[in-house]
This record gives C-alpha cells, sequence and structure tokens, in this order.
C-alpha cells in the first residue's frame, strides 16, 4: 500500500509554480524531499497538510484523499516543523491534556514513556526550553499518536549530533511495522545518507529526481580532473559542469563513465553533490 500518492499537482502562484508534482511513498519507508529555498518543498507540504489548496491534482493519504474524510485524513498526519508550534507559558502536563481531548489514538502512557526517556522537565515552562528539548518534545507528541505518514519540514535543523543521532534512531523505529511512511524536507543531507529509503529533488517548482538513495547513488559518479584534457564532446556528458582554476568538477552517469576514459578521477558521490550538479544543468537529466 501507499501512504502517500500525490499525482500531477499544481498551483500557480505570483512569479512560481508548482508544475505536475507526481510522489509516491510506499508503506514502511523514509523518502527525503530536498531541494534549494524557495524550489517548492514548502509549498508542496503545505497542500499535502491542507493548509492551502491546490488548483490541479490529487494528494491522497493513507488511501483517502481530505475531501472523502477530512477527519480521518488529517488525523493520518503527523508534522514536525523547524519552529516550536507551543503556546507560550505551556508545561508539559497541559501538552499532554491537549493532545489527549484533541487526538484519539493519542497514547498518555507512551508519551510519558518519551518524556522520560527524553530527559524533559515536566515542571519547566516550555518557553524556557533549549532548542533540542522543544524538538524533542514535538517528536513526543507525534510518536505518542497513530499518524501513518510522518511529515518533517527541517525538523532536525540546530541539533547537536547526539540528539540528532537519537531521533532519528526513533525515526526508523516509527517506520518499522511496515504501515507507516515519513516525508522528510531537510537541508541536513547528512541525514538523509544515514536514514532515507528514496530521495527527490525539487527545483523552480519541478521535481527533476526521484529514486532510490541506492540507485541514485549507484547512478552517478563524481568526476574531476584538468578541464583542458576534455574534449568537446566528452563535455556534454557531465552533468554541471564547474569549470575551477584548479581543474573541473561535475557528475556523470555510470553508465557513461568508459566515454571520459581514464584521465579522469571517479569517485563516489554524496547526495548534496548529485544534487548540486543536477541543479546546475536540468537539460542533462
Amino acid at each position: 500500500m501507499n501512504i502517500l500518492e500525490i499525482e500531477n499537482l499544481s498551483k500557480h502562484y505570483k512569479g512560481f509554480s508548482l508544475k505536475n508534482i507526481q510522489l509516491i511513498i510506499p508503506a514502511g519507508y523514509i523518502f527525503g524531499f530536498v531541494g534549494q529555498n524557495g524550489a517548492g518543498k514548502t509549498s508542496t507540504i503545505n497542500m499535502i497538510n491542507h493548509i492551502c489548496k491546490y488548483q490541479q491534482g490529487t494528494i491522497k493519504v493513507n488511501g483517502i484523499t481530505y475531501d472523502e474524510d477530512p477527519v480521518k485524513y488529517k488525523e493520518s498526519i503527523a508534522y514536525v516543523g523547524d519552529e516550536s508550534y507551543f503556546t507560550k507559558g505551556l508545561k508539559i502536563k497541559t501538552v499532554k491534556k491537549i493532545l489527549k481531548d484533541f487526538y484519539k489514538t493519542f497514547d498518555e502512557n507512551k508519551f510519558d514513556s518519551l518524556i522520560q526517556r527524553y530527559g524533559l522537565p515536566t515542571n519547566k515552562k516550555i518557553d524556557d526550553f533549549s532548542r533540542g528539548m522543544k524538538v524533542k518534545l514535538m517528536f513526543a507528541c507525534v510518536f505518542s499518536r497513530d499518524s501513518k505518514l510522518m511529515i518533517l519540514d527541517e525538523a532536525t535543523n540546530g541539533l547537536d549530533p547526539v540528539v540528532r543521532d537519537e531521533l532519528l534512531s526513533d525515526l526508523q523505529a516509527y517506520i518499522e511495522d511496515g504501515q507507516r511512511s515519513i516525508l522528510f524536507s531537510t537541508h541536513v543531507l547528512s541525514d538523509l545518507e544515514e536514514i532515507a529509503d528514496y530521495i527527490a529533488f525539487i527545483d523552480n517548482g519541478e521535481i527533476l529526481l526521484d529514486k532510490s538513495k541506492d540507485e541514485m547513488l549507484e547512478d552517478y559518479l563524481v568526476v574531476k580532473g584538468d578541464v583542458s584534457e576534455l574534449t568537446r564532446e566528452q563535455k556534454q556528458y557531465i552533468i554541471g559542469l564547474e569549470e575551477k582554476t584548479y581543474g573541473f568538477e561535475g557528475i556523470i552517469k555510470s553508465e557513461d563513465v568508459e566515454k571520459l576514459g581514464g584521465k579522469f578521477t571517479y569517485d563516489k558521490p554524496e547526495i548534496a553533490q548529485i544534487m548540486l550538479h543536477s541543479i546546475k544543468d536540468r537539460s542533462c537529466l
């Protein structure tokens, strides 16, 4: 079963458009959603969350659209953004009461267990929490509900390595039963290198690449060398060719390596390198 299905999603803003976005996230997977600022990530997420309407296309979460069952649709989604959404002056016990009253599937015992494991003070105002503590509390809130799709929008920004590792481990546990999935939008691409199963690049409102992470890392190589040794024909195989004073850098499809030969250096790419060079040279994808 697919937890998220987006088909032909489009919306036109002044000076920007989302164009026929297609995304599918099967149950039991973590899907990385990356791109530059203003590329369309948050706009897409806002439409999934039904914060803003779209002009064309369909979105299904756990098999249903918002129009078919707004309550079930919303309850299927858990969201963590890059800013704390807690009202000033609240303490954890008040948050717990609100969640209990608002969500039918909220598990008080699981919430209490997470609060204890995360080391969060129950008698302190959330306003006085550190960034890491606020993020842990937001994750405790969503992990304590029976959601099907977790949406993360820059949720791990600014966290120290210990907190980040702990939360990444919990995200992997969230999908272990094969009944849930995660849409993970982030600029911390090392997080996706560690836990993502699929990755999509969006740029200027269009999906450039959408593949499994392993396939993507196998399909491309970073190539470097002396630009003077590149022929005009060879240059056409290099995606996002960047000429520097000490040489050039770009990425190349693994199947095209023999067209360049042994004069150059080839390395396994990082997700960030594939994304940056792809955005520089969209026509080569």
